[in-house]
């Protein structure tokens, strides 16, 4: 068994791990003098993308996020533009997104801010029992900065692949989005075996670190995991649009394709509706942008709604 799911993280540790893209015009300092999340600097670097190099007290360092802003950004002082949250997975960053899907064309008529926040490379979109504290960093330090300081407005969706497919469901549960998109993401961390994948996948993404830190051991903690499983909180997406996706055709993608089945199932016990698309695919960015293609007219119309 050990030896099986460590065959199936090294496979995922070479699907995932992606090269950046780099920066195109000169770095602009914009420091902030706003207390708690701190504007370290901005770079615009081209019309559409901005980059900001923040410094987080939840996560007790710095980090990065990436916009893609509408044509048009500013605008007048009273304009505020919609959110599309896009949640990396384990092994990649911030400029994942940008580095290996169309998502820049994808979404230049769409008329909202594409957000894509840094994760960790294995922060499971949470805050960890001993570590950083990265839930808290997205909702309550990023989050109302982008509506405070660039004209974000309150309407908000999410999407995200692999371990930011996971990141979505919960930060969807905890009521801040219209609507959510999974593909392939880890929604049932406690189905039998998982619990030891995420073990191993924290000691392969981040060397070193203590997978205990994140949400301690599922037989003393399991509560505590629970807390951070999209299926044991699927009761609390009721009056969100969702969409689940998995593909088929790799062991690490066959896994998020089991689990994902299982979350469906639950959301089709409590009555919850949940459109889905379980096709052909390995865990990759060719999948997760073809996911989004999917995805997107659900995510916009629920942006556009009221």
């Amino acid at each position: 068994m050990a030896t099986c799911l460590a065959a199936v993280l090294l496979l995922w540790l070479v699907l995932c791990l992606r090269p950046d893209d780099a920066p195109e015009r000169p770095v602009v300092a914009a420091p902030s003098a706003e207390p708690g999340l701190e504007v370290l600097e901005e770079r615009r670097l081209d019309d559409r993308r901005l980059e900001l190099r923040l410094k987080s007290p939840a996560l007790g360092a710095e980090t990065g996020v990436r916009l893609l802003l509408p044509q048009g950004w500013p605008g007048d002082a009273a304009r505020a533009w919609p959110q599309l949250w896009l949640l990396h997975g384990g092994l990649d960053g911030y400029t994942s997104w940008t580095a290996e899907t169309d998502v820049a064309e994808l979404t230049a008529g769409d008329d909202v801010i594409v957000v894509m926040p840094d994760g960790g490379r294995c922060g499971s979109y949470s805050d960890w029992r001993d570590g950083p504290a990265w839930e808290t960093y997205h909702l309550k330090e990023l989050l109302p900065l982008l509506e405070r300081r660039y004209r974000a407005s309150g309407r908000r969706a999410i999407a995200g692949y692999s371990m930011g497919g996971q990141g979505a469901m919960l930060y969807a549960a905890k009521g801040h989005f219209r609507a959510a998109a999974s593909f392939s993401g880890a929604l049932h961390i406690l189905r039998p075996g998982v619990p030891q994948t995420v073990m191993l996948a924290t000691s392969l993404a981040c060397p070193g670190t203590d997978w205990k830190r994140i949400w301690g051991d599922p037989g003393d903690q399991r509560d505590t995991w629970a807390a951070h499983n999209p299926y044991d909180q699927a009761d609390r997406l009721r009056g969100v649009e969702l969409y689940v996706a998995a593909g088929e055709g790799d062991l690490v993608e066959n896994l998020a394709r089991e689990a994902a089945r299982d979350f469906v199932a639950r959301l089709r016990e409590l009555d919850i509706p949940v459109s889905t698309h379980f096709g052909r695919g390995g865990h990759n960015h060719a999948t997760w942008q073809a996911e989004l293609r999917r995805a997107r007219p659900m995510l916009l119309r629920a942006l556009r709604q009221g």
